[in-house]
């Protein structure tokens, strides 16, 4: 099962504190797990998640609004994961415009593993609402340089396309490793992230 559950901190309890006290990224039943910041919003969090069924409750009708069960459209994974950079890009389909968002962004995916060979890709939408779309994408930093492939993140050719057909301007977020995280490794990404 794959979760993104999106938040925003606390002022008072500090920008990098956990959401939930009893949330422990040790658990074994979580597989990987990522935090991202937005880069709009220093406030506003989205922490990614592969886990075991029982660690996600599906949202109910009285859950928070920002839980989401994720559907993969297209993920690649490189073998051992070697990623210093991570971002998400966050899409809202206008109404009746979701399969088309889809299908440009599975399309981008698709010319994305070929040309710039990420170390991770993933590209999914919610089961609660399939109107948005979240695009995940790894590098390692020195080796797409050295490729000279240093746009791996780059959508920029995408937009103009995609704009039309969303509700909202895209919303990027940047891995922003929680403080548990950090004192396990000095990598830029964690290991238990993706």
């Amino acid at each position: 099962m794959r979760g993104l559950r999106l938040y925003r901190a606390i002022a008072s309890a500090g920008v990098l504190e956990r959401m939930e006290a009893g949330d422990d990224i040790f658990d074994t039943r979580i597989h990987a797990r990522s935090r991202f910041r937005s880069q709009d919003d220093q406030t506003r969090f989205a922490v990614y998640t592969v886990h075991d069924a029982e660690a996600w409750a599906p949202p109910t009708p009285v859950s928070e609004p920002g839980d989401h069960t994720l559907i993969v459209v297209r993920e690649f994974r490189r073998v051992p994961l070697h990623a210093s950079a991570l971002a998400m890009l966050l899409l809202t389909a206008r109404p009746g415009y979701a399969a088309p968002v889809l299908a440009s962004l599975a399309h981008f995916v698709e010319r994305a593993v070929s040309m710039y060979q990420p170390a991770y890709l993933l590209l999914a939408h919610s089961l609660e609402q399939p109107r948005i779309s979240a695009l995940m994408m790894g590098v390692h930093e020195c080796a797409a340089l050295a490729a000279a492939s240093p746009a791996a993140f780059s959508v920029e050719g995408l937009l103009p396309e995609l704009e039309p057909l969303l509700t909202l301007h895209p919303e990027w977020f940047s891995y922003c490793p929680e403080p548990e995280a950090q004192s396990v490794a000095s990598r830029l990404v964690s290991p238990y992230a993706v």
